[in-house]
């Protein structure tokens, strides 16, 4: 079986849109598209609670005509056209689809941000996690949210085992961002969502990149738009992960990045199990 997980940034300027921005973002559609995943997670899709309309519909099926989906928009009290998830799975695949609400704090568990698939071996979970925002102003938050999730994932896991991937806004080791000892009170690598990612693992999973690489260095998947240069010179994070159960890790083929050109922001990252 072979996954994908992208936060795209907005699936309607992707597929609606002429920017530039737009175009190399349709670029790593294609790419997805050559992968022939099975299943396929989108993040930040910042669409309406209705969903796409015809056009945009009829943009997204001509890059995966062979695929169903499903998806999760931010709905009030939630601001509008925020955050949002999507998962396009073959049409061969039956599963399950909830949208679960976790118990966190604030409007996050109405920002459209997780969307779980029950299939008959796994469940396969995809979420966006809240950053903790400029300033810091949201840290309290995102620290109630990851003890949340951390609870959630491990009650899926009682059942059977669990596939969870997404933008988790944390690097979570000095190894997955370049310059980390700038960066200790910005927001993705505080102290305290650095824990809260320790503690999500240690409740029975496995980052499935860092355990097939345990040591490489330079390997990221978001580069700031703030700054020009930051691809150029792989100024980057490892914030994408796809975090499986541990008994899960006997199956595991490969955990990579993939290529998303000139486009920065995030790329595209792949799982393989057999």
């Amino acid at each position: 079986m072979k996954f994908i997980s992208w936060n795209i940034d907005s699936l309607n300027a992707a597929l609606t849109s002429d920017s530039n921005r737009a175009l190399l973002t349709r670029e790593v559609l294609k790419t997805i598209a050559n992968e022939d995943a099975d299943l396929i997670a989108i993040q930040e899709t910042k669409l309406p609670s209705t969903g796409m309309n015809a056009k945009q519909e009829t943009a997204l099926k001509a890059f995966f005509p062979d695929y169903n989906y499903e998806f999760v928009s931010s709905c009030p009290p939630a601001r509008k056209g925020y955050a949002g998830t999507m998962v396009l799975y073959k049409k061969d695949i039956t599963p399950k689809a909830t949208f679960p609400k976790i118990g966190a704090p604030d409007t996050m568990d109405d920002e459209g941000r997780m969307i779980t698939l029950e299939l008959e071996d796994y469940f396969f979970n995809l979420v966006y996690t809240p950053n903790a925002g400029d300033g810091l102003k949201r840290l309290a938050l995102r620290q109630e949210w990851d003890k949340c999730y951390a609870n959630y994932l491990a009650e899926l896991d009682k059942t059977k085992p669990v596939i969870a991937c997404g933008d988790y806004n944390v690097a979570h080791e000095e190894i997955d961002l370049a310059n980390p000892a700038s960066n200790h009170m910005s927001a993705g690598f505080t102290d305290e969502e650095r824990e809260g990612f320790t503690n999500l693992l240690a409740k029975g999973f496995t980052d499935s990149f860092r355990y097939t690489h345990p040591d490489k260095k330079g390997c990221y998947s978001w580069w700031s738009q703030r700054i020009k240069t930051s691809k150029i010179n792989n100024s980057g994070w490892r914030i994408d992960y796809f975090l499986i159960s541990d008994r899960l890790k006997e199956n595991l083929v490969s955990s990579e990045m993939i290529d998303s050109g000139e486009r920065q922001d995030h790329a595209p990252i792949c799982l393989v199990l057999e």
